[in-house]
């Protein structure tokens, strides 16, 4: 006996004003907007995430500021570990001391790490298996692309590649570039949303700019 299976995919989910987490995520000291969904196996610790903004499976995150409708993919680090590369070792026995025995933790150190914090701003894109390193500034409308790993700030709408990440292009010239700025559709609400939702899927950028942009 045989079985034809022409498509199989669990049910879509139901998001809901109230953050939506996999009971496998793990989430420490964060703040959460409406509409914002953490996926399985992804661990979020001491970081802001605006609305509509989501992370999906196998994530790390941490020390981060991440704006509105903030798009993350699996397998990505933000502000991943550091090591103190300037002491004469640089093994966790010197900060994560009460682990081996040896004292206390270092609470310098992990104030010097909690200094760092990364930002993504609104609307920006996190490829798949990409690393943003600590105290990095990710522009409005920004991409990085799978498995970048960003090291230096990202304008508002660039797209950066490669290792380490270099703007590849802009996605937009600058005068498209500058109406969004103007319109801050990221601050519409969520009734807003749901009335200019077909302008959203079906209007050029640049219509849709000169439909909003009302200077």
């Amino acid at each position: 006996m045989t079985f034809k299976i022409t498509q199989a995919k669990p049910a879509m989910k139901q998001l809901s004003e109230a953050p939506t987490i996999d009971p496998s995520a793990v989430v420490v000291d964060c703040e959460f907007g409406v509409w914002t969904e953490i996926g399985p196996s992804t661990s979020i610790r001491e970081s802001v995430m605006g609305d509509y903004s989501y992370v999906v499976n196998d994530s790390e995150i941490i020390y981060s500021d991440i704006g509105k409708f903030v798009n993350i993919a699996a397998h990505t680090r933000i502000n991943p570990g550091q090591h103190p590369m300037d002491r004469a070792s640089m093994h966790h026995f010197q900060y994560r001391s009460s682990a081996y025995q040896l004292g206390d933790d270092d609470p310098a150190f992990f104030d010097w790490r909690r200094e760092k914090r990364v930002k993504l701003d609104h609307d920006v894109w996190i490829g798949h298996g990409a690393i943003v390193q600590g105290g990095v500034t990710i522009g409005i409308g920004s991409v990085v692309g799978s498995g970048a790993v960003v090291t230096k700030d990202v304008p508002p709408y660039t797209i950066v590649t490669g290792i380490p990440a270099t703007p590849l292009r802009p996605r937009f010239d600058a005068e498209i570039v500058d109406a969004l700025l103007r319109i801050c559709w990221w601050d519409w609400d969520h009734a807003t949303l749901a009335d200019r939702l077909d302008d959203f899927r079906r209007l050029p950028v640049r219509d849709f700019c000169l439909k909003y942009d009302l200077r």
